[in-house]
């Protein structure tokens, strides 16, 4: 604690600021001062703790310095030194809040002790208003979650309770607030946990920012005042950036729309954390703002026909570095389109399992299994917080892995019908497909009808009059397009045949099956 002497006796401050050991004592003993008005002057830039001073001195008194001081410096302690043992004088300085009146015949150990004294009264007045203190930031902090976590958002009510918890935070004239969610990595070197160091970037946001912070969804989150200028963001980014470089770790930060008024909150977190929601698609960069994403209308959700037959035959190729390589060009296609979102590009990631299930299920029905392993079923449990890829790898990897198992051992008939499955669109002759099994054509006739009960081509028909039945229900592709996919350029045709085999025409199909949707 700084110690400051006021005396217009040079005798007595040099005496007092030498004979005592006050650095032993926990004391710094500041340049003495000769006058009431020199120490004012410096008072406001050296900010001592303990002031011992005269009362009576050439100029001002020392209780017209207690009384100036005291305008600003309320916490300040007061040693009287006096060389008057007058009583009226102790009466004075007791009134102006003097807590000790000394002679200046006193003892250098009575003069130490009475610091000592002061010092303590100052430590346990620091405490009391640190324990106030941070027992009203708690309730501030929990009024401000509550309000923040309102469904409806706050009410007008909530809104006046805010101001009078946090006045510096109400938007002036120009003035808007903003809610940014912030995470941090660091290297784990240091053996700081996440809360501890979540607050560690709080604080030092708070020494630069008109600001509040909370522990938010494994985030912080920052309720800021600034200018609607531009200079008003770029005060929040430069004051993330000197934060991250001081605590040697990585920060990201989303922020929100901006509002002006405390109604709007709830939109200013939303937008925040929609914001966030765009980290992995756009890089992880360590800024996004909202108004640099809310234009986006999203990317195309569903895989065409032609990137699910392409990858369905990586899949059954098993090379998996062509599949990680695969995956990867898909992901960065999705971050390079300017209109992804996050929702359609999961739909659209969704949209490549859910192709890669149906592809082995139809591989597991080919050679007589009713259903494939299990595994794919998590299919529709794909999000994209983060990085994609490796969950991506590791499903598709396991789809892999289950055709293997199944295609293993399997005689020639089995082997032919999953070609025929993987090939309904092109022309099939029984020819090349006794080929693929290397068969002589005549002898696998006999064969595969022996094994299957069916001759080749009623087979074939059969599996294609299926796999439009398929389409016609689960997708909104044309009649006409359904018929190629299966291998019929005649549409005629094929309406004779589809009617033939389910009683309806494709058209009629279609109809009933949207009419009655499947309810598993």
């Amino acid at each position: 604690m700084k110690v400051l002497i006021v005396d217009d006796e040079v005798i007595i401050r040099t005496g007092l600021s030498t004979v005592i050991d006050w650095e032993q004592n926990g004391f710094t003993i500041l340049e003495p001062a000769s006058s009431a008005e020199e120490a004012l002057q410096r008072i406001p830039a050296e900010h001592p703790d303990i002031i011992f001073t005269d009362i009576r001195m050439t100029g001002k008194t020392g209780l017209d310095l207690i009384r100036e001081v005291k305008k600003n410096c309320p916490d300040t302690e007061w040693i009287i030194i006096s060389g008057y043992d007058e009583f009226a004088y102790a009466q004075q300085a007791i009134r102006e809040g003097v807590s000790e009146y000394l002679l200046k015949t006193s003892r250098p150990d009575e003069i130490i002790l009475a610091a000592l004294r002061a010092k303590d009264r100052l430590e346990k007045r620091k405490q009391k208003d640190q324990l106030g203190w941070e027992k009203d930031r708690m309730l501030n902090r929990s009024f401000l979650r509550s309000l923040l976590s309102a469904a409806s958002g706050p009410d007008e009510e909530a809104a006046c309770e805010l101001w009078e918890r946090y006045p510096e935070l109400r938007p002036e004239q120009n003035g808007l607030m903003q809610i940014w969610l912030v995470s941090a990595e660091d290297d784990g070197s240091k053996g700081r946990n996440q809360d501890a160091l979540y607050a560690s970037v709080g604080s030092l946001l708070q020494e630069t920012l008109t600001c509040e912070w909370l522990p938010w969804h494994e985030s912080l989150l920052l309720l800021v005042h600034v200018q609607a200028a531009a200079a008003g963001w770029n005060a929040v980014e430069q004051a993330l950036r000197k934060a991250g470089d001081k605590l040697e770790c990585r920060l990201f930060a989303a922020s929100g729309r901006g509002v002006n008024d405390a109604l709007l909150l709830r939109d200013a977190v939303e937008t925040a954390a929609a914001a966030k929601s765009y980290a992995w698609l756009l890089g992880n960069p360590g800024i996004i703002r909202y108004e640099d994403i809310e234009g986006r209308k999203g990317c195309r959700a569903i895989c065409s026909h032609a990137e699910e037959t392409a990858f369905s035959a990586l899949l059954k190729a098993g090379d998996e570095e062509s599949l990680r390589s695969w995956i990867s060009d898909v992901a960065v296609r999705l971050q390079k389109d300017e209109h992804a979102t996050p929702a359609t590009a999961s739909a659209y990631l969704h949209s490549l399992l859910l192709a890669g299930h149906r592809w082995l299920e139809r591989a597991a029905a080919s050679i007589g299994l009713s259903r494939p392993l299990p595994d794919t079923e998590e299919a529709g449990r794909l999000h994209l917080a983060a990085d994609p890829r490796p969950e991506l790898y590791r499903r598709f990897k396991s789809m892999m892995n289950q055709y293997r198992m199944m295609v293993a051992d399997r005689t020639p008939v089995e082997r032919a019908i999953s070609y025929i499955h993987e090939h309904l669109e092109q022309s099939l002759s029984l020819g090349e497909v006794a080929r693929h099994v290397h068969m002589h054509p005549n002898y696998f006739s006999e064969v595969f009808k022996r094994e299957t009960g069916q001759n080749y081509i009623e087979f074939v028909t059969q599996a294609r009059l299926r796999q439009a039945m398929v389409l016609l229900s689960e997708t909104p592709a044309k009649i006409s397009e359904v018929a190629k996919r299966i291998g019929y350029e005649d549409i005629k045709y094929f309406n004779r045949l589809f009617k033939g085999f389910t009683g309806n025409t494709p058209s009629e199909y279609r109809k009933k099956a949207e009419n009655n949707p499947p309810t598993g």
